[in-house]
Formats: C-alpha cells, sequence, structure tokens
C-alpha cells in the first residue's frame, strides 16, 4: 500500500474495493441479463417449496463429511442449538437469494457472512476456505437436481441455472472477500491492541480489540487491515478522491489507469502508545507487540 503524508494530512492507496463497488463490478461483468432473470423467476417457487429440504440437508452433510464435522465440532453429533443457529443463518441467506435480492445491503451481508466463516464469527468456527466454495458448488448442484425433478425438460431450466450460476460466483466472491479480510486481520507473529473512540465505537460494535501483524510493521499496515475489514468506516474518516496513472502491458504499450484514494479528513488522530504518530514517523511508525494504535474522531 503506497503511503502518502505531509503533517497531519495523509492518505492511503491500494485498498480493497468495498462490497457495494466490488458488488457492481462483478454483477456487470458476469452480465447478468433481463433474459437470465427471467429464466430464474420461472424456477423460484419449485426452489421455494423445497427450500427446507435444501437447508437441512446442507447440514446432515456437512454432518456426515468427517472433515467438516470435526471443524464444526460435530464429532459426537450436532449440537441442537449451534444446528438451529446455522440453519437460520443458511435460511435467511436462502430466502434473500430466492428473493432476487440484488441490493448492496445483501453485498455487505455476504462479506460479513465470509468474516463470520474465518471464525470472526460468535462461536469463533473457521471452515477453510476449500468448504465455502464447496458449499457454493453444492447448492448450485442441488438447484440443478431440484429443477430437472420438479420441471423436467422445462425449456426454461437450462436459462435459468445460467442465471443462478452467476448469483451463486457473485456470492462466492463477496464471501472470500470478507473471508480474506478476516484472515488478514489474524496474519503475523505479534500482536497490537486497536482502540477506537468516540463515532466509531458503536459503528465497530466495540472499544478495544487485538490484531495480528508482522514482525516489520507499522501503522500503515494496521490501518491498511483494518479498513479492508471495516471498509463501512472509511467515509467517516476519509474522503475518497481519484488518482490518474498509467501501466505497461506485457506488449509495451502504455494504459491510463485511474484508482481512488482515500484522503483522512481533517481533525483524526492515530495515536501509537499515547503519542500521536504525526510526532513519531507517520504511518511509517513501527510497531512491536504489545502496543497500542488508537484512532479519533475531529475534537478529540
Amino acid at each position: 500500500m503506497d503511503v502518502r503524508q505531509n503533517g497531519r494530512s495523509w492518505m492511503l492507496t491500494n485498498l480493497h474495493p468495498i462490497p457495494e463497488e466490488e458488488w457492481d463490478r462483478l454483477r456487470d461483468f458476469l452480465g447478468l441479463s433481463r433474459e437470465d432473470k427471467e429464466a430464474m423467476l420461472a424456477t423460484v417457487e419449485p426452489l421455494f417449496r423445497r427450500g427446507h429440504e435444501l437447508v437441512v440437508g446442507n447440514y446432515d452433510y456437512l454432518l456426515a463429511h468427517h472433515e467438516t464435522a470435526v471443524i464444526l465440532g460435530w464429532e459426537s453429533g450436532a449440537d441442537p442449538e449451534h444446528l438451529a443457529e446455522r440453519r437460520r443463518f443458511f435460511t435467511v441467506w436462502l430466502a434473500r437469494t430466492l428473493g432476487m435480492d440484488f441490493s448492496h445491503d445483501f453485498a455487505r451481508y455476504l462479506f460479513r457472512a465470509g468474516q463470520i466463516h474465518a471464525a470472526h464469527g460468535p462461536r469463533q468456527v473457521h471452515v477453510p476456505k476449500r468448504y465455502v466454495t464447496g458449499a457454493i458448488s453444492l447448492v448450485q448442484a442441488t438447484f440443478a437436481r431440484f429443477l430437472m425433478e420438479e420441471m423436467p425438460a422445462h425449456p426454461q431450466v437450462p436459462a435459468a441455472l445460467t442465471g443462478w450460476n452467476k448469483v451463486l460466483t457473485l456470492h462466492l466472491h463477496l464471501m472470500l472477500q470478507g473471508y480474506q479480510s478476516a484472515r488478514q486481520w489474524d496474519e503475523g507473529e505479534q500482536t497490537v491492541n486497536i482502540s477506537l473512540f468516540g463515532r466509531l465505537r458503536p459503528l465497530a460494535g466495540w472499544e478495544t480489540r487485538p490484531m495480528h501483524l508482522g514482525r516489520n510493521g507499522d501503522v500503515q499496515q494496521v490501518l491498511a487491515k483494518f479498513f479492508n475489514y471495516y471498509p463501512h468506516l472509511r467515509r467517516e474518516v476519509f474522503c475518497q478522491e481519484w488518482q490518474s496513472g498509467e501501466r505497461v502491458d506485457e506488449k509495451g504499450k502504455p494504459w491510463l489507469t485511474v484508482s481512488p484514494v482515500y484522503r483522512v479528513k481533517p481533525g483524526w488522530r492515530v495515536l501509537k502508545n499515547g503519542r500521536d504518530i504525526a510526532y513519531l514517523d507517520g504511518l511509517a511508525t513501527p510497531l512491536n507487540g504489545d502496543e497500542s494504535v488508537s484512532l479519533f474522531p475531529p475534537g478529540r
């Protein structure tokens, strides 16, 4: 990540796209058309009728597979309370999916779902990435089986499955983006304590939280991890600007590029162990284990 600073003014670049931007970009790339949606709508009712079967069957499958049973802590059988929680979570996702929810709120929901699968949920269960990907593939296969049974030889089924495949790919991508942000939070040999003040506390839902950092870590890396994990907080702290640049392709041809940069708003302060980094080494201020980084809004 590139960092530029001038006194108390600094900006970050190369942060990950926010979920809403990534959602719109990939949805446009996948080309989910009106015809796709019309075909999908024709299959919503039969899929909905068998929704309970899909939810129950999903966790029966995970329980029967030894490795996923171990991951969930179900070696001796599913814990009823835990199973009910996961079924509710899956049911909400299925209802929004079959309801053709393409909102930005759903993009943020999927991003958070990815973080939960990376052990950043209430039960701190880490589901390896291969099973996150595999679960989406199993849903796609189940959709295909249900529709072959419910709508045999129906002319809209192939087009509908094409559409559902695009949607599930979109969902997987947003989940993996959230998953990656959580795994990066946990990467590193040392621990730094992050403290939030003012309006950041209710928006993040906590006051102090540990973050892992590499041995040669600095404040810049902490902020990159923080704002990739909490992309919705960027608008509180930064003004987004656009920076033009140039890259050269493999044939030596130059291409104009435009990328977002995040310039800190006036009054925001970052402190290391109670000292403002503006009077240390700025964002390059080094960090060692058990030190603290605090974010203060204007007026504090």
